[in-house]
């Protein structure tokens, strides 16, 4: 097709996304109390949410939307990478076009994956480290701040969970090989770092830490899946 049809295409299958996260998010809303309870559990464990104090009086009525809207992305996922998969499909073989299950098998358990790493173990360490840093002081959390530095946790640790699916099926794709992504480690090294550092709720070492590692980690399992590939073909 041409490169205006491409476009149409693409406008066509964003606006399908954005008709089901908004579905998505509607539904939500009627839980919203719960999930934003939920979702702020690893920091009530030290931080009781009863001393959580917020400033503007629409704050309270923004979060609750704001935890709903993270519902509603994590439940999205799947139909995204439905319509990312669709989007691509035709500039595939047919033999590629075979590993539509496991792209968004994978692709969704990563995501969730890279959630529930964020949620029951980046962000108590996190928490944990922060607090005891200011124990002689009092603290004064805000509702907003709270659920933002839980929030970036959750969704930087569920993008930084899908690399080795990225990797994977660049792959698949040529661009990258095995040798290339080994010889290129330090380079990736220093991009992870940058982007730990861009996707930190604090900016603090840990937390950095705490992102960086497992993408290093993630990093190695993508050469790891495209060497296999490499040696299978």
């Amino acid at each position: 097709m041409p490169l205006l049809a491409h476009l149409d295409e693409l406008r066509t299958r964003l606006l399908r996304i954005v008709a089901v996260f908004t579905v998505l998010l509607c539904l939500s809303w009627v839980w919203s109390d719960d999930i934003l309870h939920f979702l702020l559990r690893p920091i009530g464990e030290h931080i009781h949410e009863g001393s959580l104090v917020y400033i503007h009086l629409t704050e309270p009525f923004v979060i609750y939307m704001k935890a709903s809207a993270l519902m509603a992305t994590f439940l999205c996922v799947p139909y995204v990478l439905w319509e990312v998969w669709l989007f691509v499909a035709p500039g595939l073989y047919r033999s590629e076009r075979r590993w539509v299950v496991p792209f968004l098998a994978a692709g969704t358990l990563c995501f969730a994956g890279g959630g529930a790493f964020g949620y029951y173990v980046a962000t108590p360490y996190a928490v944990r480290w922060l607090v005891g840093l200011g124990e002689g002081f009092q603290a004064a959390v805000t509702l907003r701040s709270a659920f933002q530095f839980q929030s970036r946790m959750l969704l930087g640790m569920g993008a930084v969970f899908e690399l080795p699916i990225v990797i994977f099926f660049l792959s698949r794709l040529g661009l990258v090989t095995p040798g290339f992504l080994m010889r290129h480690f330090q380079i990736a090294v220093l991009i992870i770092a940058i982007a730990a550092a861009l996707i930190t709720p604090t900016g603090d070492i840990l937390t950095m830490s705490i992102f960086a590692g497992p993408m290093i980690v993630l990093y190695l399992i993508g050469v790891a899946a495209s060497w296999l590939f490499a040696r299978r073909s």
